[in-house]
């Protein structure tokens, strides 16, 4: 009995080890820091704290590869103020001038074909990230239903007021910087991927940098 006990800790030993094996630190490339002078501070409900230094590794299974550049993009707002659609998986984060869509005021969405079902590991966001601002009801979506009618998984909701009408959310809300922001995919299967926004702390606009949507085709 005691040699069988060991034997299946032991097991288990080398199951928890080939699961962590399987995961990796996810790899982005982070455009230059844009904040100028003294960031002017940021006081809103169920705001988490700034990041301070080296973000810590957001891990992702072995094999999860870039799926959104230079994928379609649709939005709510089809005339954007500046920029355009394309702008959100162009490649161009940086978020200098020329490499941002400007959407109008009230909440807006953006949507990305992925051009097949995959399963989702990450998405990262840039919004406009060179002042220190929050955007409000940030929400995102992945479906296979292109009207996001059916077969909706809402895996970020930082909307604590409803006012994108999607549903009160509980996550935290976050000052932008050039680091991005990192949501987790759950491993959710979906070909689509649509993210809200309704305005923030400097302006009632909507902005994107860019998009980045990792993982792997679905099997």
């Amino acid at each position: 009995m005691k040699r069988t006990f060991t034997a299946l800790l032991a097991l288990f030993a080398v199951v928890a080890l080939v699961r962590a094996e399987d995961k990796v630190p996810l790899q982005l490339e982070l455009p230059k820091p844009l904040f100028a002078g003294t960031p002017r501070p940021i006081q809103i409900p169920n705001l988490e704290p700034p990041l301070v230094g080296k973000r810590p590794d957001f891990m992702v299974p072995a094999g999860t590869a870039l799926l959104s550049k230079g994928k379609p993009v649709t939005g709510s707002d089809t005339l954007p103020t500046i920029g355009e659609l394309s702008f959100v998986t162009d490649g161009d984060k940086s978020g200098i001038d020329g490499t941002i869509v400007e959407l109008g005021p009230t909440p807006q969405w953006v949507q990305i074909d992925l051009g097949a079902p995959a399963k989702l590991a990450a998405i990262v966001i840039w919004h406009f990230h060179s002042q220190a601002r929050v955007y409000h009801g940030v929400i995102v979506q992945a479906s296979d239903d292109p009207a996001f009618k059916k077969g909706v998984v809402t895996l970020f909701n930082n909307d604590d007021d409803n006012s994108c009408g999607l549903g009160k959310g509980t996550d935290k809300a976050y000052i932008e910087t050039n680091a991005g922001k990192i949501v987790d995919g759950k491993g959710t299967t979906a070909r689509y991927v649509r993210l809200y926004s309704n305005g923030n702390t400097s302006d009632e606009l909507n902005h994107y940098c860019e998009v980045e949507v990792f993982g792997q085709p679905a099997k």
